[in-house]
């Protein structure tokens, strides 16, 4: 991997299921790329193809065709994993969902770091990364806390923490504000971005949440299964020249 790649690198990604009379295309032609440091929204209805292209990306649920680089190394040719996709997903990437899923006996400093000894990282530097990130998410005065002590908000707050564990080259997030009030919400969007510009990863977000896009560097939409053109937001744009 090397500095001057972009993050993500997709290419004529396409997902078909099923065949013959049954064959539905659930993702024709994507191509797309999101650079380091930079956070990009995915928009589009219900069944327009974002959880495809997101999980394709993520390495869980591979494209029919097409090619998927990221940080430079190429990682998926079609359906065939040229890396150790398990490692390389523990590694290189992180997830954040619609649900926190926190480990529910687990504190929320706990969750943060089992993120990190799962990838053999001794528990001793386990431990402080996850201090660093979670007083750097603005839950650095919860980390004792199990995760129904914590609101909504919160919980996301130690959820992208625990994405990012590991460091990951690209943040994955699939509608990761969807049960959280217009408050919360812009404040987990605005996260993304605090992650992506000063974390130096790609981060991607699908999401219906239309009241916090000019967090985001560029917004994709997605409709039938293929990728419109994209729109590049002022702020983040101007601000980085």
């Amino acid at each position: 991997m090397t500095a001057a790649s972009p993050a993500i690198e997709a290419t004529g990604l396409t997902k078909v299921y099923g065949s013959g009379n049954t064959e539905v295309t659930a993702m024709r032609d994507v191509t797309l790329t999101i650079g380091k440091g930079e956070v990009v929204a995915l928009l589009g209805p219900s069944g327009a193809g974002k959880s495809t292209l997101l999980t394709a990306i993520g390495l869980i649920n591979p494209p029919t065709s097409g090619s998927i680089v990221i940080g430079g190394l190429p990682v998926m040719e079609g359906p065939e994993a040229l890396v150790d996709v398990r490692g390389f997903r523990r590694r290189h990437i992180g997830y954040v969902f619609q649900k926190a899923n926190l480990i529910p006996f687990l504190t929320a400093l706990e969750n943060v770091q089992l993120a990190s000894e799962i990838n053999d990282v001794p528990p001793r530097e386990a431990r402080s990364r996850a201090l660093e990130l979670l007083d750097y998410l603005g839950v650095g005065d919860r980390v004792k806390n199990l995760p129904h002590m914590l609101s909504g908000g919160q919980q996301q707050r130690v959820a992208v923490a625990r994405a990012l564990a590991n460091s990951p080259s690209i943040v994955l997030a699939d509608e990761p504000t969807a049960a959280l009030d217009s408050v919360r919400g812009r404040q987990v969007m605005e996260l993304f971005g605090k992650v992506a510009h000063e974390q130096g990863a790609g981060v991607l977000v699908v999401t219906h949440d239309h009241r916090a896009l000019d967090v985001f560097d560029e917004i994709l939409e997605m409709e039938d299964g293929t990728l419109r053109p994209p729109v590049r937001t002022t702020t983040h744009t101007e601000g980085s020249k």
